[in-house]
């Protein structure tokens, strides 16, 4: 095990449903019968590679076809915690989109206390829930799924998010949606520069007035923009690894996001989809070290970066910040 598997960690951008570890899933694709493409679990793991960010797309939408009653969320959601619980990662703000699956009838307070049940299932990590309207089901529908969020906000849900095909569905479309949101005392965050340019990130600040930005990775196509962001502490939730296999960027050596630290972004460090892109926080924090000349004290800067960017009250904040710089595992 290497430092970067046993140090401390916080994850931001991670989406419930892309951290489906490779057997739980199998085991869904059997329970309803598999897939003529898919005889092994090998076969499942080689699905998972992608031509581009449409083809991630229609994967994603691919595999959530296996989930598809309450019990599977719970399963999911506790097979994940415990990966996660493995890799030292202590606090996460995790993604899940519940109107992927009103296709099979299922209710979003439902569906929320069936993850919560998992979740609950693993003590030593705490994980809260960031619900995305999904951008592509249109603000109405957005609206809908929101006022269901809220009454179930009690089991843990701290957030909106918004994903989906960026480039078909600007934020300016939901700027009702998520002012409701805050007015309610969510915080919000949506995707933007990953899909679409640098002008979606510019929407979803000034017209969604969003906390934090999902990518941001073409934040450079606009320079004024970027220095709104250092002079706003805006966070980016970035994700090297996951904009490599999308093809967002073509490797981790052209990735922006050591430009955007050098500049005073306040950037963090997350694995978007683990299990569908085949990575860890520990190996994100490891190639960015290797490939893009990271120091150790600056991994450490980034990790606690992710602490600020939380939605955590200010003093829990504060008490894991010293809880991990005063943990045996924070030295090398």
């Amino acid at each position: 095990m290497t430092w970067f598997d046993s140090v401390p960690k916080v994850e931001l951008h991670l989406h419930l449903e892309g951290a489906i570890p490779h057997v739980a899933l199998w085991e869904l694709v059997r329970k309803y019968g598999g897939d003529p493409s898919l005889r092994t679990l090998n076969d499942l793991e080689s699905r998972f590679e992608y031509v581009d960010f449409p083809h991630f797309l229609d994967t994603w939408a691919w595999k959530n076809g296996f989930l598809r009653e309450y019990e599977d969320f719970t399963f999911i959601a506790e097979a994940v915690a415990r990966k996660l619980q493995a890799q030292n990662i202590r606090y996460v703000e995790a993604f899940y989109s519940p109107p992927d699956f009103a296709r099979h009838g299922l209710e979003i307070q439902r569906l929320t206390e069936a993850i919560r049940n998992g979740l609950s299932q693993v003590p030593g990590i705490e994980i809260m829930l960031v619900a995305d309207v999904v951008r592509d089901y249109g603000p109405q529908q957005a609206m809908i799924s929101l006022q269901r969020i809220l009454e179930v906000r009690d089991l843990g849900v701290i957030g909106i998010g918004l994903g989906g095909a960026e480039h078909e569905y600007p934020p300016e479309l939901f700027q009702d949606v998520f002012g409701t949101a805050r007015e309610a005392g969510l915080r919000t965050t949506a995707h933007a520069g990953e899909g679409a340019g640098a002008a979606s990130v510019r929407r979803a600040i000034e017209d969604l007035h969003v906390d934090r930005i999902g990518h941001g990775v073409r934040l450079h196509e606009d320079e004024e923009l970027l220095d709104r962001l250092v002079q706003r502490r805006i966070p980016l939730e970035m994700c090297p690894l996951s904009n490599v296999r999308t093809g967002v960027v073509a490797s981790i050596g052209e990735h922006p996001i050591r430009a955007y630290f050098e500049r005073g972004v306040l950037v963090t460090v997350n694995t978007d989809d683990p299990e569908m892109f085949g990575n860890s926080l520990a190996c994100e924090f490891q190639l960015l070290e290797q490939e893009l000349g990271f120091s150790r004290t600056e991994t450490r800067h980034l990790i606690l970066n992710g602490i600020e960017s939380s939605w955590l009250a200010e003093d829990r904040k504060l008490t894991m910040s010293r809880e991990f710089q005063h943990d045996p595992l924070w030295a090398d």
